[in-house]
């Protein structure tokens, strides 16, 4: 008996033994042995870590006008448990493709999303049509909500807005090629946003501390605090106003002319700061997936390449100059000439006879410049002042994807033809902006530059962007020469390709190009490059600007009649916004006083637009036409009045009360009143100057503009360049530059 229990006692004490020499066994393989693991673990249970989410810097132009900034955005989520458990679903549906846009189908398929035990999801957003919404349309989904919480007294009804920020473009397509966008998940795509990708992005920062079991901070745990670094802030160097009147005058030309596309840069020539720089088509940044077609992404200004034209012949005639070859009163014989491999023709085949290199300068006759480009400077010095110009190499703009251009001449027709643009030659509208700002700030090749400083938020230190000159090309006297005739071309109101771009008040220089485009390697006359390109004033440049046209639906149409205008139009309004007095000589002043002084107006009401413009035009008159339709329906001045220095004459094709109110953003207030006294609007203005913004009201029927203008300084003359058609322009296009014949 005492010997069974002995033995079970021995069984009983030997098992307990065990048992605790294995704990303590695996105790200390716990404590010892993996104690780093286990203290890990034990950390991540304790630790909490809180984000501290970096603002993206924002984007100005240069006068501090926000370009690009962070914003907060809204998601719009649903709780499939309580909707289903509520039986909201038709109602949650019907609201949230109303608000949202969202397919139904889909929103359907949300609201039964199971997990895979089968149970519904608890939270899902609804992508991509409630991803990161703006304030006004997050406030119409709080609406939504809060009706149905009370219509159905829940306090929860299974939609919820889960507050996030995200990128915002407040100018929406305002120089949007320039910006790029980011993606709704923040990653820069193109533009400045990804050129500065890791500047403007700043760094997340984060905070970590300790918890209890229920995730309750403990006091006085340690803690780490890593402070958030915000993106720093870039300052462009365009310029907000500038840019608008390049985009509003392309808008306009785009729905003329209907072209591929259509590039304008405009840049300050004495610093090569980029004041404006637009494509057409555009899109809108904040709503870029929106847009399905990807050639509206495209930055024309920098990324295409092109043969050039006659714009190009600039730098043949620089060269020629500055090496002392260009006798102005010397002659040739315009026409054709023959170099090896094949015929040159002007475009005018059968050319003017013996003409002066000045004449052929402001014709653009090709021959001239294979005389002066080929034979007088030959192929070495041509390719020389080619290269010098900064062609076949990266300008060095702070943006991604420029192009260099090619430059490649190997047989000696490539030589001369690169001598009036054509060739083996290919350019980008930024290089040739470039090329013809040399020209105009005495001779100097300058590096273009868009960013005018980096500010970082946090230290306040600033990097601003320096001048940069690249080489000398021309001397000073030399390139004042250059532009003395290039303002030929456009002065010369009677043969003088650029003549379109001629301003009453502002010295111009500047140079058409018409380059045909080859297809399947030869010229095709129905497929044309045309362009413009120039400064102002000649004695003393503020602005350069190059304005390329891809394909105009009339391929009649040269660089003269279709691109000289729109130079002409935005210089115009720029100079005047920068506060450029225009200067009249005695008989400058007369002419431009008697054009349209006293001129009585014709009764044109119930005659066709076309009529009309027939009229207006043998009386020298300008106009601008209003509205659609096909007749004039009324007018302004009305008939019999006489007209006044300056004024234009408005044709309406509509009843003035249905008319939509114009943009007048950028006008005038003499031209902003006049437009709208012809539409029969009261007008309140505030301020002086140019129109900044406007608003409009409505009491009683009767519309009301009130129009808010910035002071300027005050300019001599009068503004020329509000009509939307000029009467005094001939369709002439002789003397552009084409593809060479065998």
């Amino acid at each position: 008996m005492f010997k069974r229990i002995k033995l079970r006692t021995l069984l009983i004490g030997g098992c307990i033994t065990l048992f605790f020499a294995v704990l303590m066994g695996k105790v200390f393989w716990i404590q010892v042995v993996q104690a780093d693991f286990w203290q890990e673990h034990a950390e991540e249970l304790w630790s909490k870590k809180k984000i501290l989410p970096a603002t993206r810097g924002t984007i100005t132009d240069r006068n501090g006008d926000v370009l690009a900034v962070d914003a907060p955005a809204y998601t719009v989520a649903i709780n499939p448990k309580i909707i289903n458990q509520y039986k909201l679903e038709d109602e949650v549906i019907d609201g949230l493709h109303q608000l949202l846009n969202k397919d139904k189908n889909e929103l359907k398929e949300l609201m039964n999303a199971k997990k895979e035990n089968g149970e519904l999801y608890s939270q899902r957003e609804v992508r991509n049509e409630g991803w990161k919404i703006d304030q006004s349309l997050r406030d119409q989904v709080e609406g939504f909500k809060n009706e149905l919480m009370n219509e159905h007294e829940l306090e929860d009804v299974g939609i919820y807005l889960i507050k996030e920020q995200k990128r915002y473009y407040p100018e929406n397509s305002l120089a949007a090629h320039i910006l790029g966008y980011t993606d709704r998940e923040g990653n820069a795509v193109s533009g400045l946003e990804a050129y500065y990708d890791e500047e403007l992005k700043g760094e997340d920062g984060y905070i970590e501390y300790k918890s209890d079991g229920r995730g309750i901070e403990i006091p006085k745990a340690s803690e780490i605090y890593n402070p958030v670094k915000h993106g720093k802030n870039l300052q462009l160097t365009i310029d907000y106003t500038i840019q608008y009147y390049i985009e509003e005058a392309m808008k306009e030309a785009y729905a003329e002319l209907n072209p591929i596309s259509m590039t304008v840069i405009a840049a300050d020539p004495n610093t090569m700061e980029i004041l404006g720089m637009a494509n057409y088509p555009t899109y809108n940044p904040n709503e870029y997936w929106m847009d399905v077609d990807q050639k509206n992404f495209y930055n024309h200004a920098i990324k295409s390449v092109y043969e050039p034209g006659s714009t190009f012949k600039i730098v043949t005639l620089a060269g020629a100059v500055q090496e002392g070859l260009f006798d102005p009163n010397a002659s040739y014989m315009s026409g054709s000439i023959r170099v090896p491999g094949q015929t040159i023709h002007d475009l005018k085949r059968s050319g003017w006879g013996p003409i002066s290199y000045l004449e052929g300068v402001k014709r653009s006759s090709n021959v001239a410049f294979v005389k002066l480009g080929y034979e007088m400077l030959g192929p070495e010095r041509l390719k020389e002042y080619v290269d010098k110009f900064g062609f076949g190499q990266k300008t060095g703009i702070e943006l991604p994807g420029e192009a260099a251009g090619r430059v490649t001449p190997v047989q000696q027709a490539d030589f001369a033809a690169m001598a009036y643009g054509h060739g083996q030659l290919l350019v980008t509208p930024l290089q040739q902006l470039t090329a013809v700002s040399a020209v105009a700030n005495g001779g100097t090749l300058l590096e273009p530059h868009i960013v005018k400083s980096i500010t970082d938020p946090q230290s306040g230190d600033t990097v601003k962007s320096q001048k940069k000159a690249v080489r000398q090309i021309l001397s000073p006297d030399k390139a004042k020469e250059v532009g003395d005739y290039l303002e030929q071309v456009v002065s010369d109101r009677k043969i003088g390709t650029g003549r379109h771009a001629y301003i009453e008040g502002y010295r111009i220089a500047g140079k058409t190009g018409t380059a045909v485009k080859p297809v399947n390697g030869k010229y095709d006359y129905t497929k044309q490059v045309v362009s413009f390109i120039g400064y102002a004033p000649v004695d003393d440049p503020k602005i350069a600007m190059i304005v390329l046209i891809d394909e105009p639906r009339d391929s009649e149409l040269g660089g003269g009649t279709a691109a000289a205008p729109i130079f002409k139009k935005i210089v115009n309004q720029t100079l005047q916004y920068m506060g450029v007095a225009k200067k009249f000589s005695d008989s400058e002043q007369k002419g431009a006083n008697s054009m349209v002084s006293g001129t009585k107006v014709p009764d044109l009401k119930n005659q066709t637009i076309e009529n009309a413009k027939s009229t207006l035009a043998n009386l020298e008159i300008s106009y601008a036409t209003l509205g659609k339709g096909s007749k004039v329906v009324s007018q302004f001045p009305k008939a019999g009045a006489t007209l006044k220095t300056g004024q234009h004459m408005y044709l309406l094709t509509e009843d003035g009360n249905n008319m939509s109110i114009p943009n007048l953003k950028g006008e005038s207030l003499r031209d902003a009143m006049e437009l709208l006294s012809v539409l029969g609007i009261p007008v309140t203005a505030k301020g002086q100057g140019y129109v900044v913004s406007q608003s409009a009201t409505e009491e009683n029927g009767v519309r009301r503009v009130v129009l808010t203008l910035e002071p300027l300084m005050p300019t001599d003359g009068h503004d020329d360049e509000v009509t939307d058609d000029n009467a005094q322009e001939e369709e002439v296009n002789e003397g552009e530059a084409s593809g060479s014949s065998p």
